[in-house]
């Protein structure tokens, strides 16, 4: 498809490279998917490796040359791991990385509305591929001090989230709302596909050299930085596209034959609230929001404490999971890996019916609230009935996923690109990097509670755990009431002016007859 623009003389010329918006638009959506699916593919390890750091080693044939007694269980795990308190101690490696990154996350934003999105990522990707990497190259260095582990940590998470707020703007600058819950929906399955990734990759390595589980996985984030140097596109306006128009009626605005923008030459895509394809207006840019007027912005707060702790049930099941599984039904260590990776699928399918029902429904805090409530009921079963037969446990790690992480999926892509160019901001879309922050920054401090939690509870029994993970659940869905009432409110109204147009246009008819 050609293109046309305005050349240097003001005049109308072809523009043969130029390749049409949907194509933009579909290659957009590819890099930023397997962008976000590095970062996570980079923080799943850690459950993986975690029951081989510990576990038992009566199970473990002893080498030849081995010095322990037989009658030690512990020879083969790494210290400092290897002591009785080893959940507290994991809980803690946990919790350097998700602290770093919820404290990080509030700053991360603000950079991103300010620094080129491309630099931003590729220098966050280069990094968190180094700090990934360090991780294992502990096994290779022999190291066995706490520190090391957490100091790498620590640095992993500030620098990881430089992500999330970059790949929500840019997926922003070229969508509008029409159908962004779908769209987004199926778009932040990169999470659940990093993790199935990061769980597989790890899984190849974990029984023999366990630092390759964490050295390969920080060598691919790396190498897609630099493709995301090299290829990202930040904004439509850089190859001569027009920006989408996130409210109102495209329609409403017509091609004017004298305004070079809406020319008789420029093409305007149908989808996803119409974007024209050839002007660029360098002289109004919009300046950056600040962060407590993103705050003031109608939803962003009901949405970042709903997050809070939806993410706080999700990132215990994220980092936890292959060990519950390990303990409860003394799978391997790759074993267990390898079936936690269906929690992920789930939510895969739970962030696309999510984004789908919220589209069609108009509705993103019901389709929120519903799986919510049907969550808590779920995970009960799973932990009581869930290992009783591979089958089940496979049916319940798919439904459990789904609700679970279809929340969390919705109100990360869809409900932080609403709000980010909510009306309120007058279509100033420079907000979206810093209400996405907010919101996913509120999100992470539940993200680092719910693992240390999960660590210092899970002593008492795994039972207590998930009591934990429902009372989080249900007071995620509490938050959200307030939103729920007032789109209940909006269908009733929506309902009363349908309802008085059709029997307007009845009595029209029956006038008419008469």
């Amino acid at each position: 498809m050609l293109c046309r623009r305005l050349d240097r003389r003001g005049v109308w010329g072809r523009m043969d490279t130029c390749i049409c918006v949907a194509e933009y638009r579909a290659f957009i959506l590819l890099i930023t998917f397997l962008i976000y699916t590095c970062y996570h593919m980079s923080r799943k390890p850690i459950s993986v490796v975690k029951s081989r750091l510990h576990h038992n080693c009566s199970e473990v044939i002893q080498p030849l040359n081995s010095t322990h007694s037989l009658n030690d269980t512990t020879w083969c795990n790494w210290a400092p791991f290897d002591k009785s308190n080893y959940k507290e101690l994991l809980g803690a490696v946990d919790n350097a990385f998700l602290v770093a990154y919820a404290i990080g996350m509030f700053i991360s934003g603000i950079f991103g509305e300010r620094l080129p999105l491309r630099y931003y990522l590729t220098g966050g990707m280069l990094l968190s591929g180094l700090f990934t990497s360090l991780f294992g190259l502990g096994y290779f260095w022999n190291i066995h001090v706490l520190w090391y582990f957490v100091l790498v940590q620590i640095f992993n998470g500030l620098v990881q989230t430089t992500g999330w707020p970059a790949v929500v703007s840019c997926v922003g600058n070229w969508f509008g709302k029409g159908k962004r819950g779908l769209i987004m929906g199926i778009w932040n399955s990169h999470t659940s596909v990093g993790n199935i990734l990061g769980s597989l990759l790890a899984g190849v390595w974990v029984d023999q050299q366990w630092g390759l589980s964490f050295v390969v996985p920080g060598v691919i984030t790396a190498i897609m930085g630099i493709i995301t140097f090299f290829f990202l596109i930040e904004y439509p306006e850089d190859v001569d596209c027009a920006p989408p128009q996130h409210h109102g009626n495209p329609e409403e605005s017509q091609d004017h034959p004298e305004d070079p923008a809406n020319g008789p030459h420029c093409n305007k895509e149908s989808s996803l609230e119409s974007v024209g394809t050839c002007s660029k207006d360098a002289s109004a840019q919009p300046t950056a929001i600040s962060f407590f007027g993103a705050l003031r912005i109608p939803g962003v707060v009901e949405f970042s404490l709903c997050l809070l702790f939806a993410k706080l049930v999700s990132y215990t099941f994220l980092y936890w999971l292959p060990l519950y599984i390990s303990n409860v039904v003394h799978f391997s260590a790759k074993e267990a890996g390898d079936l936690s990776t269906l929690f992920d699928v789930g939510g895969i399918i739970g962030g696309i019916l999510a984004g789908l029902v919220s589209d069609y429904i108009n509705g993103r805090a019901t389709t929120c609230c519903v799986m919510l409530i049907l969550a808590a009921p779920m995970m009960f079963l799973y932990n009581h009935v869930g290992q009783s037969g591979i089958g089940i446990s496979i049916v319940m790690l798919l439904i459990c996923g789904a609700l679970v992480n279809g929340p969390y999926a919705l109100i990360t892509t869809a409900v932080s690109a609403d709000l980010g160019t909510h009306k309120s901001l007058k279509g100033n879309a420079k907000a979206l990097s810093t209400v996405t922050a907010i919101i996913d920054g509120t999100g992470s401090i539940g993200a680092a509670l719910g693992p240390l939690l999960a660590g210092l509870i899970s002593p008492t029994g795994w039972n207590n755990v998930f009591y934990m993970l429902i009372a989080a659940d249900v007071l995620a869905c509490l938050l959200l009431c307030r939103l729920v009432y007032k789109e209940i409110l909006a269908w009733k109204s929506s309902l009363g002016r349908d309802r008085g147009r059709r029997m307007m246009h009845s009595e029209r008819l029956i006038w008419a007859l008469t």
